[in-house]
């Protein structure tokens, strides 16, 4: 019998992990994932490297030499990130290699704190995809809106790109458009853009969480009944806006000249609700050319009971626009929804690489 990830993968759903550290690749644990878990990419934050310099030994030596050769915090931080990154990079490769460079892809994301600011981003992204120096890197860039040129400029420039922190439809087709113009302008410079990836990842609990709370809050019967559905329902209606840009005349040309479409990548698929299925953000979301990036526990428990029945998203454009409806009807503000979780995304993440910063700090002082 298949596995429930294998189901996944055949229904044209790309297996990521959403989690990165040195612990992890030290001990051979994420060759396992690829090897046995279908796994074809990785994807990293402010909050996951956070979590990892906290845990174990593994960034002692190199902490040692960092503190001796005396850098800077930032420069320590840059150094560590990069690390792990090229490594897992360099454990994807065969991947990368055997599907010609659509997966085998590791995420790196700019410093969060320059999420308003969209040269230093552009400075930022430049400066990562150098260090790092592997073809299958990805770097996250996030879809506010001064993200949204910085996007366009990396990836005319050739770099690959993970969009990332997309809350409404409204800004995921600024996001497809900020990638049309990029890889138009790559053509014209002349660039193969066969070579250049890029990925929209579409933010998927923290909608629930964010629209469940306002829900519980107006208390009705009808409110309380719609817990849980907005966040599929918003995923799903992303991806007929991916459906009906990537079928256009624009496309059309680009992928004439080897381009490859940028795919709808569902983030924050981790379930925060004890009441709601663990997979739900994994079953309800199957449609082809996707990704699905889980952290660990998600990841075990699709393979564990997950159930993949084909594709759960193209059928149901109708009711995930009803829910949607029903969900302003009784009353919640989406529009004040996803801006809410853009504001709580880029302070979380730039809270998580202070902590990042300080925990590297202390290190960098024990170690001089």
């Amino acid at each position: 019998m298949s596995s429930p990830l294998q189901n996944l993968s055949d229904a044209g759903v790309a297996v990521w992990l959403d989690d990165i550290s040195r612990e992890r690749l030290r001990g051979g644990n994420l060759a396992e994932l690829i090897a046995e878990r279908n796994v074809v990419g990785v994807t990293s934050n402010p909050t996951i490297f956070a979590k990892a310099l906290s845990e174990g030994d593994a960034y002692d030596a190199q902490l040692h030499d960092l503190a001796v050769r005396g850098v800077s915090v930032d420069e320590a931080v840059r150094a560590i990130t990069a690390y792990d990154i090229r490594w897992g990079a360099d454990v994807l490769r065969p991947v990368y290699d055997a599907d010609g460079g659509v997966d085998g892809r590791v995420s790196l994301e700019v410093d969060p704190r320059l999420a308003r600011d969209t040269e230093r981003t552009i400075a930022e992204a430049r400066a990562l995809w150098w260090l790092v120096d592997r073809p299958n890197l990805m770097i996250k860039i996030p879809a506010t809106v001064e993200g949204l040129p910085a996007i366009t400029a990396a990836l005319a420039e050739g770099i690959s790109v993970n969009v990332t922190l997309i809350f409404s439809l409204e800004r995921y087709r600024a996001v497809m458009e900020a990638f049309l113009t990029g890889l138009e302008r790559a053509r014209e410079a002349g660039r193969d853009l066969s070579t250049i990836q890029s990925v929209a990842s579409f933010f998927v609990s923290r909608v629930d969480t964010e629209v469940d709370k306002r829900l519980t809050k107006i208390g009705t019967e009808e409110a309380v009944g719609l817990r849980g559905r907005a966040a599929i329902a918003n995923a799903r209606l992303a991806y007929a806006a991916y459906e009906e840009v990537f079928s256009g005349e624009r496309w059309a040309a680009l992928e004439s000249a080897g381009a490859r479409a940028q795919r709808p990548l569902w983030a924050s698929t981790g379930v925060k609700d004890p009441e709601l299925p663990d997979t739900l953000y994994v079953t309800e979301l199957v449609a082809p050319n996707t990704v699905n990036t889980m952290p660990e526990a998600t990841l075990s428990a699709v393979a564990d009971h997950g159930e993949i029945t084909g594709d759960t998203v193209r059928a149901n454009y109708g009711s995930a626009r009803a829910d949607l409806d029903a969900v302003a009807a009784v009353g919640v503000d989406l529009d004040d929804v996803v801006r809410v979780l853009e504001n709580e995304g880029v302070d979380k993440f730039a809270k998580s690489w202070d902590e990042l910063l300080t925990r590297v700090s202390q290190q960098l002082d024990a170690n001089a």
